[in-house]
C-alpha cells in the first residue's frame, strides 16, 4: 500500500510558493514593459517612416569624403592616447583601492566600505558626465577626456581586482605569514602570482572598453575622434560622418583582435 501511494504522487518542478513568485515576477516584468512603452511616447508615424529615412541617410553617406580621412586619423590617434593613458591612470589609482576593498588583505570593515564607496561612485557616473565635469575644470581637450576615462575605470578595475584577491588560495599566504614574511612580501610573493593573470586580463579588457567610450567623449568637448564626428554632424556633412563611423568601427575591431590575441598567447 505504501508503494502504491508513492507511485500515485505527482512530481512538480517548483513548489507552489516558487510558482507564485515566478508568476509575480513575470507579471511585474510585463507591467514594467507596458508602462515603459507608454512613457517613451512612441509615435507610430515615425516608425513607419523609419526605413525610408534610413535609406535616405545612407544615400547621403555614400560616397565617402576622402578629404576627411586625414583629420579623422589624427583624431583617432588622439582617441587611442586618451584611452591608453586613462587606463594606466585608472590602474595606478585602482590597485591601492582594490587592496583596501579586499577583506582578506585589509580586514577592516570601515576601510572596506570606503573602498566600495569609491567603486560605486566611479561606476555610477557615466563617462560623458565625468567628461562634462572635467571639461568644466580643465577646459575642452584631451586632458579632460583622459581623466574622465580614468575616473570612470577605477570602479570597474578596482572591483574586479579586489574580487580576484579575495578568491586567491590561502595556503601560500598562510605559509608566508607563518614564516614571518612582512605584509609587502606577502603581497608580492603570495597574492600577486595568483592574481597576475586576472589583473592583466582586467587591464586589457578595460582598455578595450575605454577605446569605445573615448570615441564619443568629443561630443562634449573632451577631445578624440568624437570632435570630428560632432563637427561633421553639426555641418550635416554625412559623407564625413560615414568616414568617422567607419574609422571607429575599424579601430574597435582591431582592438578586440589585439586583446583576444594577447590574452590567448601571453596570459
Amino acid at each position: 500500500m505504501t508503494v502504491t501511494a508513492r507511485l500515485d504522487r505527482e512530481w512538480q518542478r517548483f513548489t507552489p510558493m516558487r510558482r507564485l513568485s515566478r508568476f509575480a515576477f513575470y507579471l511585474f516584468a510585463v507591467a514594467a514593459l507596458v508602462v515603459s512603452l507608454q512613457t517613451i511616447d512612441v509615435i507610430p508615424e515615425f516608425l513607419y517612416d523609419a526605413p525610408a529615412q534610413m535609406a535616405d541617410l545612407f544615400g547621403r553617406m555614400w560616397p565617402l569624403d576622402p578629404s576627411y580621412i586625414k583629420p579623422t586619423l589624427k583624431s583617432l590617434v588622439e582617441t587611442l592616447h586618451i584611452a591608453t593613458v586613462g587606463t594606466v591612470i585608472a590602474i595606478v589609482l585602482a590597485v591601492p583601492v582594490g587592496l583596501l576593498a579586499a577583506r582578506n588583505v585589509t580586514p577592516n570593515p570601515a576601510l572596506n566600505l570606503f573602498a566600495k564607496f569609491i567603486f560605486v561612485t566611479s561606476r555610477s557616473i557615466n563617462s560623458l558626465v565625468w567628461a562634462l565635469l572635467f571639461v568644466a575644470v580643465f577646459g575642452p581637450g584631451p586632458l579632460a577626456g583622459t581623466f574622465a576615462i580614468a575616473f570612470r575605470s577605477i570602479g570597474f578595475t578596482g572591483k574586479l581586482f579586489a574580487e580576484a584577491l579575495e578568491e586567491s588560495n590561502r595556503g601560500s599566504i598562510e605559509a608566508l605569514t607563518a614564516a614571518g614574511a612582512s605584509k609587502l612580501s606577502t603581497l608580492v610573493l603570495g597574492y600577486w602570482p595568483q592574481v597576475r593573470p586576472a589583473f592583466w586580463s582586467i587591464a586589457l579588457f578595460r582598455w578595450d572598453i575605454n577605446i569605445r567610450e573615448s570615441a564619443v567623449l568629443g561630443l562634449v568637448g573632451a577631445g578624440g575622434i568624437g570632435v570630428a564626428l560632432d563637427t561633421a554632424l553639426d555641418l550635416l556633412y554625412w559623407d564625413q560622418v560615414a568616414v568617422v563611423l567607419l574609422a571607429i568601427l575599424v579601430v574597435v575591431i582591431l582592438a578586440e583582435i589585439v586583446v583576444t590575441t594577447v590574452r590567448a598567447r601571453v596570459l
